[in-house]
């Protein structure tokens, strides 16, 4: 590797996956849902992570395919403080590409299908990555 800046960092420290790790053991009931519905290409077959680092964040939910994070979010994340750090961390997710989908915990628990459509809509509103073409030879038939 030529160490080129487009060439991703899987550096995590140890402090960051002790925190992932944390996370994903103490996930709220709303995370559980969510996870349960996107785990295992369940949701269009799409490949999604949990409580997975980007930079110096620990998004909820992320299909890198799709270029998709989502955050589930408790009744802090609507205080004064803590709406300029969600503006903050979904500016730095924007400038790395990602489209971030935020659902309070609430919204998860009374309308799972409504969220979970959200989710599929913008899953399948991604273009897909062309194909290289195929290498071989010409065909000789004339």
């Amino acid at each position: 590797m030529d160490g080129s800046l487009d060439e991703p960092s899987w550096h995590v420290s140890s402090k960051q996956r002790s925190r992932t790790r944390l996370l994903r053991r103490s996930s709220t009931e709303a995370e559980r849902i969510i996870w349960t519905a996107v785990r295992a290409h369940r949701l269009t077959g799409a490949s999604f992570r949990r409580q997975t680092p980007i930079g110096p964040y620990i998004v909820d939910f992320v299909c890198h395919a799709s270029k998709i994070v989502i955050e589930i979010d408790g009744g802090q994340h609507y205080e004064a403080e803590n709406l300029a750090r969600d503006a903050r961390r979904d500016k730095y997710l924007a400038s790395r590409g990602f489209r971030v989908l935020r659902f309070n915990n609430h919204d998860v628990m009374t309308n799972r299908h409504g969220v979970l459509e959200t989710v599929m809509a913008a899953v399948e509103d991604t273009p897909s990555p062309t194909l290289p073409r195929k290498r071989g030879r010409e065909s000789t038939e004339g």
